[in-house]
């Protein structure tokens, strides 16, 4: 009998898209009151729901509330942390959760260095610098200081497109459009501007992580 604790979770059951929108089955963590039978169990089998990122924080959430609220004993202590490691070993990563079905997955690392002028514009808040070097990113990188010492990289591949010959995004300003479509992406957020409100999923700009260390810049995945 479920008496603690009971969340529905993004776990991923089902990875199919249909009509532009990732579904999967919802989950629930179930728990005795024991904390010693902690499992996952179908809920709504027959019924999708789209899943975001804000569903596994909250999931985090919901348990950390939960491990406040009973732990009153060392056993309660040890079975908390056997189900947090369980839930941990489970439930999706934010990376797989989240992942562009139209971008392969591709692992790099580059230096900026600001004191060269091909980079040094990146010095400057608000300027972007398009990286195009065989192996950053898919179709290449643009690399964005946004101001107080903050950069941002996004993959210059349309992401709502597989990549091809009118995928590359092209800039104008702080804006970048793909020629496949014509959307505009912000590189200062990678949002898409004007999203079609029918019902159908769009992705952002797939971003990478970008650090500034002295003059040097790494952008990587």
């Amino acid at each position: 009998m479920i008496t603690l604790f009971q969340r529905i979770i993004g776990c991923r059951t089902t990875d199919r898209q249909k009509d532009g929108l990732h579904t999967r089955t919802p989950l629930i963590w179930a728990s005795t009151s024991t904390l010693a039978d902690w499992k996952l169990i179908p809920r709504y089998p027959n019924r999708k729901i789209p899943f975001f990122q804000e569903d596994l924080t909250q999931i985090y959430i919901n348990f950390a509330h939960f491990c406040a609220t009973t732990m009153k004993s060392l056993s309660h202590i040890s079975g908390c942390l056997s189900a947090l490691l369980l839930l941990l070993s489970l439930s999706c990563s934010s990376d797989g959760t989240n992942r562009n079905p139209f971008l392969p997955e591709v692992g790099f690392r580059f230096d900026l260095n600001t004191n060269l002028p091909l980079y040094s514009a990146l010095n400057n808040d608000g300027n972007s610098v398009f990286i195009n070097t065989q192996g950053v990113g898919i179709k290449g990188v643009y690399v964005t200081n946004t101001g107080f010492s903050t950069y941002r990289a996004f993959e210059a591949s349309c992401p709502n497109h597989s990549p091809n010959d009118c995928s590359t995004l092209q800039q104008d300003g702080q804006v970048v459009t793909c020629d496949c479509d014509d959307f505009q992406y912000s590189l200062f957020t990678g949002q898409l501007l004007s999203r079609p409100d029918d019902g159908n999923r769009y992705y952002d700009m797939l971003e990478y992580r970008a650090t500034r260390s002295g003059d040097v810049i790494l952008i990587s995945n």
